[in-house]
């Protein structure tokens, strides 16, 4: 097999030496030495790349009228149609400082809660003014598969995407009472003329005035769920805990349109399910509480809460029954259920991630939303709100499931799903490099779920271990080490599934069967 290469024609070596030069020159440094230690790991491996480098270069090349090969290569803009780069961490847009803020008396102050820490540590997240914060690319991937499976639930319960302005006129929360009600919180501000306006922290006022714009809505097309993911601002006293409680955030928000209180409550319910099928395809515990209206208004209102130590609302709830409220509707000395009338309410602290209101007429009696009933006469539509606090969800995942060190993300809205890390340059496994790369083409290639869901951590320069520490804290799913396992003559992955902590020796077959029941959105 050694032979091989030399027998090929001059011209044809050095284009396969010029492509691959690093990794084959230490082989061959290698086996010029005679009994050298790593002489029967050569004779192992040298086939298996030599094999590679011959598959990606033709073995009988066209023949030019000088007797040598031809070697006019496509263009590299041609071939990078065909294979798609690997994705470096070298090259991600990621700030990153992996140490312990604990240490940095300046940042302790400011990190009120782990999951800031976290997002803070891994460049996830950085500070711009209080309760503002630029969201780094990893974040925005993360968000984004959020939002593709909040898309998912509402759409399949009949929701349909708009976008309205943030920039509110203030006539309309006049009209609704609510510009006095919600005192300090409103963000206001006025035009070059002297207008009122505020940035909307929801939309009631302005989703049902465009709806009363559509003067010959039938009852035929309710119940009409509309919804939107945008932008909301509030004017927190007190901005804390990082993407937790910041004055400008994310929020999903749904709002409904029935022709009867009997269906509103079944469109409330419907919202209800939704929200529960997400938390659980995000393999988050929520808990849904009754919960007051506030200024919102409506005679029914739950929130869905994650238990935490830090959540700032207390929960009361039922062991032996369903029943769950906020202390805020409730006597905080009460003890016994008052559902089953024998369990015992426990107290507990949670993070209020979505909450949900039945309206009923409160907004379109007052901007008349109208439609036409069976009859065909005018009747004012039953309303519903429904929020889902998208920022805060992303930070309560974190805050809830990752360690003290590191990052754990529910799956499927990690960044990326996948850390490939090929060994240290230099080190004795060195010569095993190329796998790695071809690892994560041919997992891209195998499993068209996972393009651009694989990285490789090209920091070759820095020792796997070290490596390691990064991955467990910016909390990729699965990492996968090539390393001494990848000399054998069936090369074996080291690969680690950082939510469960379990590690695994796998085949190429076996990480594929394995990663393949990964679920992407």
């Amino acid at each position: 097999m050694f032979c091989s290469l030399f027998t090929l024609p001059t011209c044809h070596c050095l284009s396969i030496y010029s492509e691959h030069l690093p990794h084959t020159l230490t082989l061959l440094s290698v086996v010029r030495k005679p009994g050298s230690a790593m002489e029967p790991a050569v004779h192992r491996v040298w086939p298996r790349v030599l094999q590679r480098l011959l598959r990606r270069t033709p073995i009988l090349p066209k023949r030019s009228h000088s007797g040598c090969a031809e070697h006019n290569a496509a263009p590299a803009s041609a071939r990078s149609r065909h294979v798609r780069p690997a994705l470096l961490v070298s090259r991600l847009y990621q700030p990153s400082s992996l140490r312990d803020v604990g240490q940095d008396t300046r940042l302790q102050g400011e990190m009120t809660c782990k999951s800031q820490r976290l997002m803070h540590q891994a460049g996830l997240i950085h500070p711009s003014s209080p309760g503002c914060y630029y969201y780094l690319p990893a974040t925005v991937r993360s968000m984004e598969k959020l939002v593709r499976v909040i898309d998912q639930e509402m759409q399949g319960i009949g929701g349909q995407k708009l976008d309205m302005p943030s920039l509110c006129s203030a006539d309309l929360w006049k009209t609704s009472e609510r510009w006095d009600l919600m005192g300090k919180e409103l963000i206001r501000l006025k035009d070059r003329h002297g207008v009122d306006y505020c940035l909307g922290p929801t939309h009631e006022e302005a989703v049902t005035t465009l709806v009363a714009h559509q003067a010959n809505l039938s009852y035929r097309q309710l119940p009409l769920l509309l919804y939107q993911i945008t932008r909301k601002f509030r004017d927190e006293p007190k901005p804390k805990f990082g993407l937790l409680r910041g004055r400008e955030f994310y929020m999903k928000d749904m709002y409904s349109f029935d022709v009867s209180e009997e269906e509103a409550h079944q469109t409330y319910e419907s919202v209800c399910q939704a929200y529960a099928r997400l938390f659980s395809r995000l393999g988050l515990r929520c808990v849904q509480v009754q919960a007051d209206a506030g200024n919102i208004g409506g005679t029914l209102s739950h929130e869905f809460q994650l238990p935490s130590d830090i959540g700032e609302d207390r929960l009361l709830v039922c062991g032996s029954c369903s029943f769950s409220a906020n202390v805020e509707t409730m006597s905080s000395d009460r003890s016994v259920c008052p559902q089953c009338e024998t369990g015992t309410l426990v107290e507990s602290k949670g993070i209020e991630v979505g909450h949900t209101f039945y309206l009923g007429k409160k907004y379109s009696q007052v901007f008349n939303a109208n439609f036409s009933n069976a009859q065909n006469k005018p009747s004012i539509a039953e309303m519903g709100c429904y929020g889902l606090g998208v920022t805060r969800i992303l930070a309560a995942a974190i805050e809830v499931m990752s360690t003290e060190e590191g990052i754990r993300w529910p799956g499927l809205i990690a960044p990326y799903q996948i850390c490939v890390l090929p060994p240290k340059k230099g080190s004795k496994v060195d010569e095993v490099a190329a796998l790695a790369d071809d690892l994560v083409h041919a997992l891209g290639e195998a499993l068209p779920h996972l393009r651009g869901e694989v990285v490789l951590d090209d920091r070759t320069q820095m020792t796997i271990g070290k490596r390691l520490k990064d991955a467990s804290k910016l909390g990729y799913p699965y990492v996968v080490v090539v390393g001494q396992g990848a000399l054998e003559d069936t090369p074996r992955f080291e690969v680690i599934c950082q939510q469960t902590g379990e590690t695994m020796f796998l085949s190429k077959d076996g990480l594929l069967n394995l990663v393949g029941r990964v679920e992407t959105v």
